[in-house]
Protein backbone atom coordinates (compact mmCIF):
# COMPACT_ATOMS: atom_id res chain seq x y z
CA UNK A 1 0.00 0.00 0.00
CA UNK A 2 1.35 3.12 -1.02
CA UNK A 3 1.02 5.88 2.21
CA UNK A 4 -2.01 8.51 1.73
CA UNK A 5 -0.96 11.38 0.13
CA UNK A 6 1.99 9.80 -2.54
CA UNK A 7 1.15 9.70 -6.12
CA UNK A 8 0.60 6.31 -7.09
CA UNK A 9 1.51 7.07 -10.61
CA UNK A 10 4.56 8.16 -9.68
CA UNK A 11 5.22 5.21 -6.73
CA UNK A 12 2.95 2.22 -8.31
CA UNK A 13 5.32 -0.44 -6.29
CA UNK A 14 3.54 -3.24 -3.92
CA UNK A 15 5.00 -3.35 -0.69
CA UNK A 16 6.44 -6.49 0.26
CA UNK A 17 7.23 -7.51 4.23
CA UNK A 18 10.42 -8.91 6.16
CA UNK A 19 10.01 -9.80 9.57
CA UNK A 20 13.47 -8.10 11.23
CA UNK A 21 13.53 -8.98 15.46
CA UNK A 22 9.78 -8.60 15.30
CA UNK A 23 9.51 -5.53 13.73
CA UNK A 24 8.04 -5.18 9.22
CA UNK A 25 10.45 -3.96 7.19
CA UNK A 26 8.52 -2.49 3.65
CA UNK A 27 10.82 -3.32 0.10
CA UNK A 28 10.08 -3.58 -3.23
CA UNK A 29 11.30 -6.18 -5.54
CA UNK A 30 11.18 -5.21 -8.92
CA UNK A 31 12.27 -6.23 -12.02
CA UNK A 32 15.02 -9.22 -13.00
CA UNK A 33 18.86 -9.22 -13.62
CA UNK A 34 21.51 -8.42 -11.77
CA UNK A 35 20.40 -6.94 -8.55
CA UNK A 36 20.77 -3.48 -7.24
CA UNK A 37 20.04 -2.68 -3.84
CA UNK A 38 18.96 1.02 -3.12
CA UNK A 39 19.39 2.25 0.44
CA UNK A 40 17.76 5.96 1.37
CA UNK A 41 18.74 8.12 4.32
CA UNK A 42 16.90 10.35 6.45
CA UNK A 43 14.29 11.64 6.51
CA UNK A 44 12.84 10.32 3.25
CA UNK A 45 12.01 6.82 2.29
CA UNK A 46 12.26 4.36 -0.70
CA UNK A 47 10.26 7.24 -3.04
CA UNK A 48 13.20 9.11 -2.98
CA UNK A 49 14.45 6.14 -5.41
CA UNK A 50 11.81 6.04 -7.71
CA UNK A 51 12.94 7.56 -10.94
CA UNK A 52 16.28 5.16 -10.80
CA UNK A 53 13.88 2.24 -9.77
CA UNK A 54 11.92 2.71 -13.45
CA UNK A 55 15.23 3.48 -15.59
CA UNK A 56 16.57 -0.08 -14.21
CA UNK A 57 13.97 -2.44 -13.66
CA UNK A 58 13.44 -3.11 -17.33
CA UNK A 59 16.37 -4.86 -16.73
CA UNK A 60 17.90 -4.80 -13.62
CA UNK A 61 16.49 -6.68 -10.57
CA UNK A 62 15.46 -3.12 -8.58
CA UNK A 63 15.44 -4.35 -4.34
CA UNK A 64 14.08 -1.17 -2.36
CA UNK A 65 13.99 -1.48 1.39
CA UNK A 66 12.22 1.26 3.89
CA UNK A 67 14.00 1.18 7.20
CA UNK A 68 12.37 0.35 10.42
CA UNK A 69 10.19 3.30 11.37
CA UNK A 70 10.24 4.77 7.68
CA UNK A 71 7.97 4.90 4.57
CA UNK A 72 6.13 1.86 4.53
CA UNK A 73 7.93 -0.10 7.60
CA UNK A 74 6.18 -0.55 10.83
CA UNK A 75 7.00 2.57 12.99
CA UNK A 76 7.46 0.61 16.64
CA UNK A 77 8.44 3.11 19.99
CA UNK A 78 10.48 0.83 21.16
CA UNK A 79 13.11 -0.50 18.67
CA UNK A 80 16.20 0.27 19.12
CA UNK A 81 17.27 2.78 16.71
CA UNK A 82 20.69 2.74 16.25
CA UNK A 83 23.20 2.65 13.39
CA UNK A 84 24.37 -1.36 14.50
CA UNK A 85 20.91 -2.31 14.55
CA UNK A 86 20.41 -0.51 11.26
CA UNK A 87 23.37 -2.30 9.91
CA UNK A 88 21.88 -5.67 11.12
CA UNK A 89 18.64 -5.19 9.53
CA UNK A 90 20.21 -4.30 6.25
CA UNK A 91 22.17 -8.12 6.81
CA UNK A 92 18.74 -9.85 6.95
CA UNK A 93 17.16 -7.96 3.87
CA UNK A 94 20.51 -9.16 1.86
CA UNK A 95 20.55 -12.60 3.31
CA UNK A 96 16.89 -13.54 3.08
CA UNK A 97 15.70 -11.16 -0.06
CA UNK A 98 18.80 -10.34 -2.11
CA UNK A 99 20.40 -13.57 -1.62
CA UNK A 100 24.20 -14.25 -2.65
CA UNK A 101 24.49 -13.15 -5.69
CA UNK A 102 26.89 -9.97 -5.70
CA UNK A 103 24.73 -6.80 -5.56
CA UNK A 104 25.42 -3.28 -6.70
CA UNK A 105 24.99 -0.60 -3.80
CA UNK A 106 23.18 2.55 -4.36
CA UNK A 107 23.58 4.48 -1.31
CA UNK A 108 22.32 8.34 -0.23
CA UNK A 109 22.80 10.15 3.58
CA UNK A 110 22.48 7.42 6.35
CA UNK A 111 22.47 4.94 2.99
CA UNK A 112 25.82 5.30 3.20
CA UNK A 113 26.47 4.07 6.62
CA UNK A 114 23.90 1.70 6.51
CA UNK A 115 24.92 -0.72 3.64
CA UNK A 116 28.52 -0.11 3.88
CA UNK A 117 28.63 -1.04 7.56
CA UNK A 118 27.80 -4.44 6.06
CA UNK A 119 29.54 -4.44 3.05
CA UNK A 120 32.63 -4.08 4.69
CA UNK A 121 32.24 -7.42 6.15
CA UNK A 122 31.06 -9.30 3.72
CA UNK A 123 33.00 -7.39 0.28
CA UNK A 124 32.50 -10.43 -1.38
CA UNK A 125 28.69 -9.68 -1.84
CA UNK A 126 29.21 -6.28 -3.36
CA UNK A 127 29.59 -5.75 -7.18
CA UNK A 128 29.81 -2.01 -7.43
CA UNK A 129 28.98 1.03 -5.54
CA UNK A 130 26.96 3.97 -6.48
CA UNK A 131 27.42 6.71 -3.75
CA UNK A 132 25.22 10.11 -3.48
CA UNK A 133 25.99 12.22 -0.66
CA UNK A 134 26.97 10.44 2.25
CA UNK A 135 29.63 9.27 4.17
CA UNK A 136 30.75 5.93 5.80
CA UNK A 137 33.46 6.99 7.70
CA UNK A 138 34.13 9.01 11.61
CA UNK A 139 32.99 12.84 11.39
CA UNK A 140 35.15 15.28 9.84
CA UNK A 141 37.18 17.03 12.24
CA UNK A 142 36.66 20.56 12.63
CA UNK A 143 32.79 20.12 11.41
CA UNK A 144 29.85 21.14 13.89
CA UNK A 145 26.05 20.09 12.70
CA UNK A 146 24.13 22.54 11.03
CA UNK A 147 21.81 24.68 13.01
CA UNK A 148 18.68 22.54 12.25
CA UNK A 149 20.30 19.30 13.21
CA UNK A 150 21.30 20.44 16.29
CA UNK A 151 17.73 21.48 17.40
CA UNK A 152 16.87 18.34 16.17
CA UNK A 153 18.78 16.42 18.01
CA UNK A 154 18.37 18.80 21.30
CA UNK A 155 16.27 17.53 24.35
CA UNK A 156 13.11 18.64 24.89
CA UNK A 157 13.24 20.75 21.76
CA UNK A 158 13.71 18.95 19.19
CA UNK A 159 10.64 16.75 20.77
CA UNK A 160 8.74 19.57 19.75
CA UNK A 161 10.32 20.36 16.15
CA UNK A 162 10.41 16.96 14.96
CA UNK A 163 7.74 15.04 16.69
CA UNK A 164 4.98 17.07 17.55
CA UNK A 165 5.41 19.92 14.15
CA UNK A 166 7.54 17.13 12.14
CA UNK A 167 9.36 20.74 10.52
CA UNK A 168 12.60 18.80 10.10
CA UNK A 169 11.07 16.24 7.79
CA UNK A 170 9.02 19.29 5.77
CA UNK A 171 12.34 21.55 5.91
CA UNK A 172 14.72 18.91 4.54
CA UNK A 173 11.93 18.32 1.35
CA UNK A 174 12.36 22.06 0.65
CA UNK A 175 15.59 23.22 1.87
CA UNK A 176 17.15 19.49 0.57
CA UNK A 177 16.77 20.43 -2.90
CA UNK A 178 18.19 23.80 -4.98
CA UNK A 179 15.44 23.26 -7.32
CA UNK A 180 11.56 23.21 -5.52
CA UNK A 181 9.94 19.99 -6.04
CA UNK A 182 6.34 19.73 -7.60
CA UNK A 183 3.74 19.65 -5.39
CA UNK A 184 3.07 16.21 -6.03
CA UNK A 185 6.48 15.08 -5.28
CA UNK A 186 6.82 17.15 -1.80
CA UNK A 187 3.39 15.11 -0.54
CA UNK A 188 5.21 11.80 -1.92
CA UNK A 189 7.81 12.67 0.49
CA UNK A 190 5.83 13.26 3.30
CA UNK A 191 3.29 10.89 3.32
CA UNK A 192 4.87 8.88 5.44
CA UNK A 193 5.29 11.01 8.16
CA UNK A 194 1.92 13.07 8.56
CA UNK A 195 1.50 12.01 12.65
CA UNK A 196 3.71 12.36 15.32
CA UNK A 197 3.86 8.65 16.12
CA UNK A 198 4.98 8.49 12.40
CA UNK A 199 8.08 10.73 13.36
CA UNK A 200 10.06 8.45 16.22
CA UNK A 201 12.68 7.00 13.27
CA UNK A 202 13.29 10.61 12.11
CA UNK A 203 14.50 12.34 15.28
CA UNK A 204 16.21 8.86 16.34
CA UNK A 205 18.05 9.09 13.25
CA UNK A 206 19.30 12.63 14.12
CA UNK A 207 20.01 11.91 17.29
CA UNK A 208 22.28 9.12 16.28
CA UNK A 209 24.36 11.15 14.52
CA UNK A 210 27.56 11.21 16.33
CA UNK A 211 29.10 14.42 17.46
CA UNK A 212 31.98 12.70 19.94
CA UNK A 213 33.90 9.30 20.19
CA UNK A 214 31.62 8.50 22.99
CA UNK A 215 28.37 8.56 20.93
CA UNK A 216 26.74 5.21 20.28
CA UNK A 217 27.09 5.40 16.24
CA UNK A 218 31.08 6.71 16.62
CA UNK A 219 32.47 3.17 17.14
CA UNK A 220 29.72 1.85 14.22
CA UNK A 221 31.22 4.30 11.56
CA UNK A 222 34.66 3.64 13.02
CA UNK A 223 34.74 0.01 12.43
CA UNK A 224 32.99 0.67 8.53
CA UNK A 225 36.18 3.21 7.76
CA UNK A 226 38.82 0.74 9.54
CA UNK A 227 37.64 -1.91 6.30
CA UNK A 228 36.46 0.81 3.59
CA UNK A 229 39.81 -0.46 2.05
CA UNK A 230 38.02 -3.98 1.56
CA UNK A 231 36.15 -2.25 -1.17
CA UNK A 232 38.41 0.16 -2.94
CA UNK A 233 38.59 -2.62 -6.53
CA UNK A 234 34.64 -2.35 -6.56
CA UNK A 235 33.59 -0.13 -9.48
CA UNK A 236 32.37 2.81 -7.90
CA UNK A 237 30.49 5.96 -9.05
CA UNK A 238 30.28 9.19 -7.03
CA UNK A 239 27.82 11.47 -8.04
CA UNK A 240 27.70 14.35 -5.38
CA UNK A 241 25.28 17.73 -4.99
CA UNK A 242 27.75 20.46 -4.24
CA UNK A 243 25.45 22.89 -2.57
CA UNK A 244 24.49 19.88 0.48
CA UNK A 245 24.68 21.97 3.47
CA UNK A 246 25.94 18.53 5.68
CA UNK A 247 28.04 16.88 3.13
CA UNK A 248 30.11 19.40 1.64
CA UNK A 249 32.95 19.24 0.14
CA UNK A 250 35.54 17.50 2.52
CA UNK A 251 33.05 14.66 2.41
CA UNK A 252 33.75 14.16 -0.82
CA UNK A 253 37.36 14.88 -0.64
CA UNK A 254 36.98 12.13 1.64
CA UNK A 255 35.64 9.67 -1.12
CA UNK A 256 38.43 10.00 -3.42
CA UNK A 257 40.65 9.07 -0.55
CA UNK A 258 38.77 6.10 0.47
CA UNK A 259 37.66 5.10 -3.54
CA UNK A 260 40.75 6.63 -5.34
CA UNK A 261 39.69 4.90 -8.78
CA UNK A 262 35.75 6.07 -8.43
CA UNK A 263 34.60 7.74 -11.29
CA UNK A 264 33.25 11.04 -9.57
CA UNK A 265 30.86 13.53 -11.27
CA UNK A 266 29.90 16.73 -9.26
CA UNK A 267 27.32 18.88 -9.85
CA UNK A 268 28.01 22.25 -8.52
CA UNK A 269 24.05 23.40 -8.36
CA UNK A 270 22.75 20.62 -6.80
CA UNK A 271 22.04 20.16 -2.96
CA UNK A 272 22.18 17.14 -0.94
CA UNK A 273 19.34 15.48 -2.81
CA UNK A 274 20.93 15.37 -6.43
CA UNK A 275 18.69 12.69 -7.55
CA UNK A 276 15.94 15.70 -7.24
CA UNK A 277 18.32 18.37 -8.39
CA UNK A 278 19.90 16.14 -11.25
CA UNK A 279 17.79 13.57 -11.94
CA UNK A 280 18.28 13.37 -16.04
CA UNK A 281 21.97 13.40 -15.51
CA UNK A 282 22.38 11.14 -12.57
CA UNK A 283 19.88 8.70 -13.96
CA UNK A 284 21.83 8.44 -17.15
CA UNK A 285 25.45 8.34 -15.41
CA UNK A 286 24.14 5.26 -13.39
CA UNK A 287 22.61 3.92 -16.26
CA UNK A 288 26.13 3.70 -18.15
CA UNK A 289 28.35 2.85 -15.44
CA UNK A 290 26.36 -0.36 -14.86
CA UNK A 291 26.11 -1.30 -18.56
CA UNK A 292 29.94 -1.18 -19.09
CA UNK A 293 31.50 -2.18 -15.76
CA UNK A 294 31.52 -5.56 -15.25
CA UNK A 295 31.19 -7.77 -11.72
CA UNK A 296 34.28 -8.01 -9.31
CA UNK A 297 34.50 -11.79 -9.62
CA UNK A 298 34.25 -13.20 -5.90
Amino acid sequence: MTPRGAPPDRFPWAARFLDVGGAMMAYLDEGSGPPVVMVHGNPTWSFAWRELITELCVDHRCVVADHVGMGRSDKPRGYPYTLARRVADFGRLMDEVVGSEPATLCVHDWGGAIALGWAVAHPHRVARLVILNTAAFRPLPGRRLPLALAAVRSRPFGDVVERCLGLFTMGAALRGVTRPLSRAVRRGYLAPYRRPSDRVATRAFVRDIPVAPTDAAYATLAATEDRLHLLADRPALVCWGGRDPVFDGGYLAAWRLHLPDAEVHTFERAGHFVLEDARDEVAALVRGFLDRTAPVPS
